[in-house]
Formats: structure tokens, sequence, C-alpha cells
């Protein structure tokens, strides 16, 4: 070790114009030409510390300036990383080796104060920016500019756990199968100030992949951000936080510190000397281990996201693979794309294609999909079943395509279970999920299917087939019952056309009833998935009548020529929607007989409905 000014380095003092690549040319006194020596820039340029190793030993080196600086901060992008249980794997292992192989990257191990770390750096110049094209093509002027996308991470352990430290592209570097998707979050809901939210993206979990962000110019309550705290799946949460014990709150330059969070990263300013720097991190981690969340942000644990390459969702997907051998799993639906959502209620054929193998049916069930994968051996059937293009048609002779070609994956919903862990995979996302959001979920439902219903919806038998061999008794023949008795409307097929709502324009509903229901049928005996549709349905035939001032005459013109003296025309503001259901043979509407996605989608209608006064009743229809 060496102490105070090293060995054959010229003295530094308090000189700024020496800069840290000129001092790294000198070769202390006393090291052997076969060692490395690694340089770590201190603040202004200062030569920080020479960390030294040969292949007998790794030497430290610190060198001081006489020039005593005030506490630096730099915003700087954290991350927790995950190493597989029970292993202490080499901080390499964190990195992607492509960039451990690149001669572009350099990486260094380092020690310093008892902290052993890696260091990695690199990039990749450009003879020529790829925006040199288009502004020459704008401009007629000559453009030729480098560019290089620099990149820095820095891999270091503590006592509680890995970290890794980005700059510019450095995130990329990291493998992504150990990083820790509950980091970001896990500290913002245990320490953001009450009043210090600023902006909030979540994606909402219904099958879709909606993204909404909401944002503020200062801080409010996250309750001011009138967020569905259910159906949401928090992504990202930037706020203040205060009354940390960070460097840049002690210095006294700031009361608050602005933090944003995503699921796997902080962004945060942190202290750029190791002592201070390390003392940020304890702080951190810290907060990670308060026992339980914030009150008001106990809702953002309960569902996340998890990147496909992360190690849960690798994990769930050997399950899946074992699973898409067996068509007759219970842990396996098909589920309605959100490309097709609009047009999969009038589709009358689909077609599903891999290679030169078709198949064609008016039902598309999760069946026909798992064929072309079965023969697939594991850890293939999933990129197999991504293989294969799906198209729906609005005509049973497959010549009107009424929708965008999909792929087989973004048609499969599957409910995984890992010892405590439940994960549930759709739309081609991994989502996990917390206890606490299984059990709001099935309490609200459950009060929801044993309410007291206000309608009686006949029997939908089965009828005789028709000369294409399906069941005559359809969702037509069934409204038509449902009808039958004395003030009941049938409104199947009588869309409303506005300017707004052309082409086949806006159902309101299948059935009015005589107490202001609005009834709608949905047919589901081998998926819960079409009920997606309904419930969309439901939500947007009361938005809409409840802003469009010429839908909602139209649609009262056609009571009124109906019915002069329906209860309708005089109480507009008390609506109730009514979700005929057929299961698979008739069976009771429960929380277990519904899938996750259209358990969340029906508690998503339920609460929109409600906020627009429109009570929710749900209905079992026999066989």
């Amino acid at each position: 070790m060496y102490g105070g000014q090293a060995p054959g380095v010229p003295s530094v003092g308090s000189s700024r114009s020496l800069s840290v690549d000129a001092l790294c040319s000198f070769r202390p006194s006393g090291i052997p030409l076969g060692a490395r020596i690694d340089r770590f820039g201190g603040e202004d340029g200062i030569l920080s510390a020479f960390v030294v190793s040969s292949s007998a030993s790794r030497v430290e080196a610190p060198l001081g300036s006489s020039r005593t600086s005030r506490s630096a901060t730099r915003k700087s992008t954290l991350h927790r990383l995950r190493p597989p249980e029970g292993t202490t794997p080499e901080l390499r292992t964190f990195v992607r080796e492509r960039y451990l192989d690149s001669g572009d990257y350099q990486a260094r191990e380092f020690t310093r104060q008892g902290m052993e770390g890696l260091l990695i750096t690199g990039g990749v110049p450009r003879e020529r920016a790829d925006w040199c094209s288009a502004v020459e093509s704008i401009t007629g002027l000559e453009v030729n500019e480098r560019s290089r996308a620099a990149a820095g991470l820095i891999l270091l352990r503590t006592g509680r756990g890995t970290y890794a430290l980005s700059y510019g592209v450095g995130q990329h570097m990291l493998d992504p199968y150990f990083r820790d998707d509950e980091f970001g979050l896990e500290f913002a809901t245990r320490c953001l100030d009450d009043d210090g939210v600023i902006k909030i993206r979540n994606q909402i979990m219904d099958g879709r992949g909606r993204v909404d962000e909401y944002s503020v110019s200062r801080g409010e309550r996250i309750d001011d951000f009138g967020l569905d705290r259910f159906g949401a799946v928090v992504r990202r949460i930037c706020g203040t936080v205060s009354g940390l014990s960070l460097s840049s709150l002690e210095a006294g330059r700031t009361r608050q510190v602005r933090v944003e969070c995503s699921q796997a990263t902080i962004k945060l300013p942190l202290a750029t000397t190791v002592e201070q720097f390390l003392s940020d991190l304890q702080a951190i981690e810290e907060v990670c281990a308060r026992p339980d969340p914030l009150p008001q942000l106990r809702f953002v644990s309960r569902v996340r996201t998890l990147d496909s390459r992360s190690q849960k969702a690798v994990q769930a997907q050997a399950i899946l693979e074992k699973y898409l051998a067996d068509p007759d799993s219970p842990r396996l639906i098909i589920g309605i794309p959100d490309s097709c959502q609009e047009s999969y209620s009038s589709a009358q054929a689909f077609r599903a294609r891999r290679g030169s193998r078709t198949i064609e049916t008016n039902d598309l069930e999760l069946h026909h999909l798992l064929q072309f994968v079965q023969d697939k051996p594991e850890g293939e059937r999933l990129k197999a079943l991504g293989d294969v293009r799906v198209t729906m048609f609005s005509d049973d002779d497959f010549l009107t395509p009424a929708s965008v070609t999909t792929n087989g994956k973004e048609w499969l919903i599957a409910d995984i279970t890992m010892g405590t862990d439940r994960l549930f995979y759709g739309n081609g996302k991994w989502f996990e999920v917390g206890a606490g959001f299984l059990e709001t979920l099935e309490e609200e439902l459950t009060a929801l299917f044993t309410q007291p219903q206000t309608v009686t919806l006949p029997r939908w038998t089965k009828g005789p087939l028709d000369s294409k061999g399906r069941d005559s008794h359809d969702e037509d023949w069934f409204n038509h019952q449902a009808a039958k008795p004395d003030g009941y409307l049938l409104f199947d097929k009588k869309d409303i056309v506005t300017g707004k709502f052309r082409g086949g324009g806006l159902e309101i509903c299948d059935v009015l009833g005589p107490e202001n229901q609005l009834i709608c049928i949905k047919k589901a005996p081998a998926s819960t998935a079409p009920l997606n549709h309904l419930f969309a349905q439901g939500v947007v035939a009361v938005e809409t009548l409840r802003s469009d001032l010429e839908v909602r005459t139209k649609f009262l013109d056609q009571v009124a020529a109906h019915t002069p003296d329906h209860r309708l025309l005089d109480d507009f503001g008390t609506l109730r929607v009514v979700f005929g259901i057929l299961l698979k043979d008739g069976q009771d509407i429960r929380v277990d007989s519904l899938f996750a996605f259209a358990q969340v989608s029906l508690l998503q209608a339920v609460r929109r409905l409600r906020a627009m006064n429109a009570e929710v009743e749900v209905v079992a229809i026999r066989r």
C-alpha cells in the first residue's frame, strides 16, 4: 500500500491543468512492468486513486489532493442485481458476454476502502453519425460528424446485496436475467413524500397492453391522480423524498431530492466520493429493508410486469412450455389481442397458419393453436406459437379479413404458480401478482355475483345443427327469446349510426329491460376471453349515452317508438348494466370460473360504470 503521494508521480497539489490520463502515463516506482494500473478520476479531474494489480497481488494506492472539496453529487442510475439463490457469482457474471469479449470495451477490477468492484467502460465509435444523411437531404450541405455512444458500468457488492451504477448507455451491458425488478418501486413505495408524487406511468392489466401516464408540475398526493388502483400496473413513479440520510440532502442545499423509480432502477443524485457514496447506498438499503410500504402506496406492489428475460419469467416460461403440450390444461385459455378487440364479436371465421399447415374454423379455440406446437420439444413451443399467423374474417368464406394478422402468442393467456409466486402470461407479457391483489379481487367479485338480480333470463338450449354444422340456437336466437316477456325490448342489431359512429354503428345493448336495464349477452363455452369484449361494450354504451347527445336522442327515439311510456324516457339518470353470460354447460359464475384477465376486466368495468351512476349485475344463463 502506498500512502500520501505515490512514488514516481509528480505532485498534483491543487492544480486543475494536469489531466488524469497525463497522470496515469507515469508508473509509480517499485511496481513491476507486468502489473496492470487502473485509474479512477476524482472530482474536477484530480486523480483519486491508482488501483494496481498483478498476477500475484492487488495493490491499492490512494492519492490525496491538498485541496479540500465540498461534497459533490451526480444524478445516477442505480440497479440491484439478484444472483441465483445460494450463490455468489463473480461480478463478470452479471454482464452480457458480448461486452466482455468486445475490443471496444474494457473491464477492470478495483478495490477501494474495503469495497470490491468491477468497472466496464467503452462504446462503439461511428465514423459518421446516423443523422448526417437526413440533415444533408434537408439542407443540401455536406455533413460528416463522428459519434460515440459511451457506456459506463460499475458493479459492486455490499453486505446486503449486489448493485450496479450505469452511465450513458451502460445499462445495456447488464444481463437482464439478474436484474431485480422489485428494486425501484420497493424504494419508492417506502419513502416518497406524501404530497411529492410528480409523475406516474401505469399499464392496464386487461390484455390490451394500454399504458397511461400522468404528470404534474409540482408534487401531489397519489390520491389526486385518480388512478384505478386495482387494474393499474405501475411501471414508473417519480417524486420527491426528504428526511433520508443522503448526501444531497445533508449538504443543506435542498430539503427535498427528486427521484425517478422504475421497476428495476432508481435515478437520483448520489455522492461522487467513495465514503459518501457508500453512505448513500446504505441509506437506500435501509429504506428497502423497511417491512411495509407506505399505506397510500401499498397498491403499487399488488401487480407488476416482468421482463421476459428476468429469472422469474424464464422459470415461469419453462413451466408454460410443459403446459403447451396439453390442450386440456386448466392453466391455459385463449385471449383476444388488442388489435382484434373491436372486430372479434363480428368475426365469422378464423384462419391459423404456420408454414404449409393451415387450420380454418368458425370458432377459434385453444386446441387449434396448440396443434402447431405439440410436436415441438420443450423450449421451442412458445417460439413456434409465435410463428403461427392468425387472421379473423368477417365472412365464412375467408375472403374479407376483419382485422390485422396477429401471431399465436397474442392469443394465449396462462396462469402459472411457482411456490408462493403467482404469474400470468397475457398479450405476450408476464405479470406477477401479490396476495393482496387476489384477495381484493375475490372479495369484490364475490359480492357482485351474490347480489340480488333484477332480471330473469331464459335457458339457452341447444338447437338443431344448421347446414354448416353449427348450433342454430345462436346469440341472435337467444336475444329474441330474452326479449319475449312484457317490458323487454330487443335492441340486438339496432345499432345507432351517427357521424361519429359510422359503418356498423354503435350497439347500446342486446335487450332493454323494464327497469332501465341494458342487457348485454355473451356466450363463452370454451373460454372466458370473449367476456373482455362484453365488459368493454357495456362501458362504451353508458359512456356514450352520458356524453353524446345525438346518440342518446336516437336511442330514446327508438325506445319511445316501441314503448311510449317506458321508464327510461322519464328517468334516464339511473341505468343498470346486466351482463348475461353463458359459460360451459350453463355453470354458475364464480370467481374461479373466470380467468384472471376476465376478472380484472369485469372489476374495472364495474368501477367505471358505478362512477357514471350505473349499477352492474351479472347473470348466469342456464342450459
